[in-house]
């Protein structure tokens, strides 16, 4: 059947948002039991975004929930840093694990022979404000070393790296003084330990270092030494080799983020593979493992290169130098972080969390025979064990991206991955172009992926054309672009993304009238900054963004309180800055509608400054709207609040703009301020248009 002529924004679509949030897990945190057996773990819209642990026997038999039911009130995740990471961690026949509504550590038996999991019991103190992320067993102690950080103190919260007595659950401190603590790793013989450490007012993508120091058979640790990092360097993720050398990720000496060894018995660390690539991503979250040093010295790692769109899986020979691009059906690896497993027959299993632009993330196994077979594996080799997405879609529905670079301010070019609009059902009117909708990744220190992502679909399979920008100062294009940022946030970003999308008007491939924005945390700053800064958009939409970067210097969590230093400038030093950054002193400046969307736990973006923003533009008589959702922190988990949020933020667009999308039947609705006839003034295309088509495609 030939395809039906509607305006853009007004097609049907079976990507919903009820399929979106019902038939959607998130998947990732892959890891392999001593047994063999693969776990995971699930992030579940439709249980109010508790994360679930789930466990595939190393027989291949069906997956099940080690976590009980949500009656139980366990949640697998922690708080540590508020972004988490890092929350479980397997030990020899049993799971340790932060719960999220009382942060404590638990136990939980999983028998070797495959059996049912126990009940799980609490492991700490129930009243000792402590978090824990991060774990790394150390069984001939018979305890856990992790990152734990202490709210019971005055001020900031303390962070250190400590020890779990698996017995007692009694915590000791470790290794403390450095404002900041991650990826604590035991030897494999137990006689040292590794950690990463920085002070504020670095990020772990700015200056950190990387330590060792011997642990003594009680454990007390001795002969604390730094072997990589300082200034200008960011060193991360350490893992042991099985003959003891010590591997880390550096981006020393020209800013890529690449493999390095210290082997045993030397203080001298050599780069195994000089590559403009990067292997690792910013560390927002703990329990990344992006590469893994396999029992013949060869290390399987995932990483990207800002030639190629996505991550490549690849096989790593340090003693030649050489690299093996593996055979995959995936360009995007969750975490990203990779779960190995070598049995004693030489065979080795390999899972991750990945997808691809046109494939929805799945937990993804490749069994090989030997190391040499998962060498010459094949993308058909992969079987997909558990899929994120329970519903398949029509390809006919699915908008492929394309990655293009753009001339941005001072001769300089940025990226962005461009989603042409998609659905086999509809075309546009003949001369329409469709609206453009510009996403900006949170961060900003982060990077636009190119996973499938239904979010995304959601908007192109109605018509939408989608740029997501990966501005100056984003990751995965070295630590100079990424320093373009330095300082200049709020201009450098708004810069690119307004370029973004003037090129993409100029080419011809986007209504420059119907230029809409959004973003979510540091994407809704851009957001809002890009709406009063500049006269480029025609609406836009900000999810948990930052109205008042002053009150985000003073009312923000210990992780972020210096980001901005780096970002604008230390405060109050740079206090003039910070105000004429703040989109919430810049009133004067907004021409176009925008509406917010913040969950009223947030202690990253605090509520106060959507409600402020809102009540000012409504104040001058704006059209704006404010949903603020119950239960939600930094970020939305709640099936009922995605739903909302996403189609809101369509059903605001129609509003703004003039046209008529086809709303969900259970849509609640949405209060807009100072609505306003949308057909004054509006140039003579887009009048025509608003007058001639319905949300039903009739003639009006």
């Amino acid at each position: 059947m030939a395809p039906v002529e509607r305006q853009p924004g007004e097609w049907e679509s079976p990507i919903t948002s009820q399929l979106i949030t019902s038939a959607t897990k998130r998947l990732g945190a892959v890891s392999f039991a001593p047994n063999g057996a693969l776990l995971w773990l699930e992030g579940r819209p439709s249980e109010k975004g508790r994360q679930v642990l789930v466990r595939r026997p190393a027989n291949g038999g069906a997956a099940e929930d080690v976590t009980p039911p949500p009656a139980s009130g366990l949640n697998v995740r922690t708080r540590v840093q508020e972004y988490g990471g890092g929350e479980y961690v397997l030990g020899p026949g049993a799971v340790y694990f932060s719960n999220f509504a009382d942060q404590r550590l638990y136990v939980q038996q999983l028998p070797e022979s495959g059996g049912p999991p126990s009940e799980p019991r609490p492991l700490t103190a129930a009243d000792s404000k402590q978090r824990f992320a991060d774990g790394d067993v150390d069984a001939t102690r018979n305890r856990l070393v992790c990152v734990v950080e202490d709210h019971s103190v005055e001020g900031e919260a303390k962070t250190t790296v400590g020890a779990v007595d698996l017995a007692s659950g009694e915590v000791t401190a470790l290794v403390q003084g450095a404002d900041f603590y991650a990826c604590p790793r035991t030897s494999p013989d137990g006689t040292k330990l590794a950690w990463v450490s920085w002070q504020h007012p670095n990020m772990p993508w700015d200056d950190t270092e990387l330590w060792v120091a011997d642990v003594a058979p009680d454990g007390s640790l001795s002969g604390q030494r730094k072997v990589a990092g300082g200034a200008d360097t960011s060193v991360v993720l350490p893992q042991w080799g099985p003959d003891g050398s010590l591997f880390f990720v550096s981006d020393a000496p020209d800013g890529w983020w690449n493999l390095w060894v210290l082997p045993p018995r030397s203080d001298k660390a050599r780069r195994l593979l000089p590559m403009a690539a990067e292997f690792a991503a910013p560390l927002w979250v703990f329990g990344q493992k992006p590469f893994h040093v396999l029992c013949d010295g060869r290390i399987l790692a995932v990483f990207s290169d800002p030639k190629a769109a996505g991550s490549t899986l690849a096989l790593i020979d340090p003693a030649s130098g050489g690299l093996t691009r593996l055979d995959t059906p995936f360009t995007s690896y969750s975490g990203p972080t990779l779960a190995v497993h070598e049995s004693p027959d030489g065979g080795v299993r390999v899972a991750a969390a990945a997808g691809s632009a046109l494939q929805p993330a799945a937990i993804a196994l490749l069994e090989a025979a030997s190391l040499d077979a998962l060498a010459g594996s094949k993308a058909a080799d992969w079987q997909l064990v558990q899929l994120s997405a329970a519903t398949p879609v029509d390809p006919g529905f699915l908008s492929e991206p394309r990655a293009i670079e753009f001339p941005t301010e001072d001769g300089l070019t940025a990226y962005m991955n461009v989603y042409p609009p998609q659905n086999k059902d509809f075309v546009s009117p003949p001369g329409a172009l469709p609206p453009l909708l510009v996403k900006i990744h949170g961060g900003p220190t982060s990077q636009a992926s190119t996973a499938f992502s239904l979010g995304l679909q959601y908007w192109t399979s109605r018509g939408f054309a989608i740029a997501d920008v990966n501005y100056g100062g984003s990751t995965g294009y070295g630590r100079a672009f990424r320093k373009r940022l330095a300082g200049r946030w709020g201009v450098v970003d708004v810069d690119d993304c307004c370029n973004a999308a003037k090129y993409l008007a100029e080419q011809g491939l986007v209504d420059p009238q119907r230029l809409c924005i959004d973003g979510g945390s540091a994407g809704g700053y851009t957001t809002l900054a890009s709406l009063a800064f500049r006269d480029v958009f025609s609406a836009g939409a900000s999810h948990y963004g930052v109205a008042d970067l002053e009150l985000l210097a003073r009312d923000t969590h210990k992780f972020e309180s210096r980001y901005l230093d780096g970002l604008i400038g230390p405060y109050p030093e740079a206090k003039q800055v910070y105000q004429e950054r703040s989109p919430l002193h810049a009133l004067d400046g907004f021409k176009a509608p925008v509406a917010f969307f913040q969950g009223l736990e947030d202690e990253v973006v605090p509520p106060n400054q959507a409600q402020v923003m809102y009540d000012a533009l409504r104040e001058k008589g704006l059209t704006t709207a404010l949903v603020m959702f119950e239960g939600e922190q930094h970020g939305f988990r709640q099936a009922a609040n995605i739903r909302q949020a996403l189609d809101g933020e369509l059903y605001f667009y129609g509003k703004a703009l003039g046209f008529s999308p086809l709303m969900p039947p259970d849509f609640p609705g949405m209060d807009i301020a100072n609505i306003v006839c949308q057909a004054e003034g509006m140039p003579l295309p887009l009048l025509k248009s608003f007058l001639s088509y319905r949300g039903d495609g009739k003639v009006a």
